[in-house]
């Protein structure tokens, strides 16, 4: 297994590095390299996850794909010998983990669908009974299936610092109200097509996130789609309310963490190599199970 915390090459200029991804200006469009490194509640780890960001980068070329007749993407081609001559030196460490992509302009919000109550939404509910300003049902239990999927935007971060969660109205303020509505209505056609397609292979996606941008005053799906990073994803087979449940993402490592008793402050403890193992591999899997393929 090979590890990539960072894209370091000398002859080549990065011009923004995510929590995940680093980002390339090629001049007419972007190269977007995942790496294999790991963020809990906004925190970048000091430790990676082997071969995941090749497992992202091809989750989400899969779900791009799958969602073309929902909603363009920014996709250029994902095929390292189309890249522009300057990236050609690097084909092997980019192979599988880069695509090339439009320069979309990011809108400020991430796009959240719940389709499960869990999480965050789990202790607003218990707390408030409601989630971003969404009254809910009295009587839910933990991990219940939602009547009908939310779309509960968060204002986007910088890294190291947390999304905040803004109610639709909030939403409207930052980019008006024809694109919220746009976005709230693309947001859930994905979320309700990918959940389904994940249902026949056995696995609920409880909740999500989208990021989309502008281009030529058109609204794209950008960054990534439907990965272990983005989304929870149960599988089917143990799947009971009442109580968390086991998952294909990275909420064995948010548990881990938690326990730990880290105030999920900068920087971030070091996980055993136990945890980072079985993460590595929960992620092939999920990969696996969505596309019948091996990373």
């Amino acid at each position: 297994m090979i590890s990539i915390p960072k894209t370091q090459f000398s002859d080549l200029s990065l011009v923004r590095q995510g929590k995940v991804r680093d980002i390339f200006d090629t001049g007419e469009s972007l190269l977007m390299v995942t790496t294999d490194r790991l963020s809990a509640f906004d925190v970048v780890l000091p430790d990676t996850i082997p071969d995941k960001g090749k497992v992202l980068n091809q989750i989400s070329v899969f779900w791009f794909k799958k969602m073309e007749s929902i909603v363009k993407n920014h996709i250029i081609t994902t095929n390292v010998n189309d890249y522009p001559e300057e990236f050609k030196p690097h084909a092997d460490v980019l192979n599988k983990r880069s695509m090339l992509v439009k320069k979309a302009v990011p809108l400020p919000i991430e796009c959240i669908v719940r389709g499960y109550i869990t999480g965050s939404g789990w202790s607003s509910y218990q707390k408030e009974g409601h989630v971003c300003g969404i009254t809910l049902p009295k009587g839910l239990k933990e991990s219940d299936k939602l009547e009908t999927p939310l779309f509960t935007p968060s204002s986007k971060a910088e890294v190291g610092d947390h999304d905040i969660n803004i109610s639709f109205e909030e939403a409207v303020k930052l980019i008006g109200l024809e694109k919220s509505e746009k976005l709230r209505d693309l947001s859930l056609a994905i979320y309700k097509k990918g959940a389904e397609y994940a249902l026949s292979k056995g696995i609920i996606i409880a909740d999500t996130k989208f990021e989309f941008g502008m281009l030529d005053k058109e609204i794209i799906l950008i960054d990534e789609i439907l990965t272990p990073d983005s989304s929870r994803f149960w599988p089917l087979s143990d799947y009971e309310p009442g109580r968390t449940q086991n998952s294909f993402d990275k909420q064995y490592v948010r548990d881990w963490l938690t326990a730990s008793g880290w105030n999920k402050k900068s920087p971030g403890p070091k996980l055993p190599k136990e945890v980072i193992e079985r993460t590595s591999n929960t992620y092939k899997e999920i990969y696996t199970r969505l596309t019948g393929e091996n990373v």
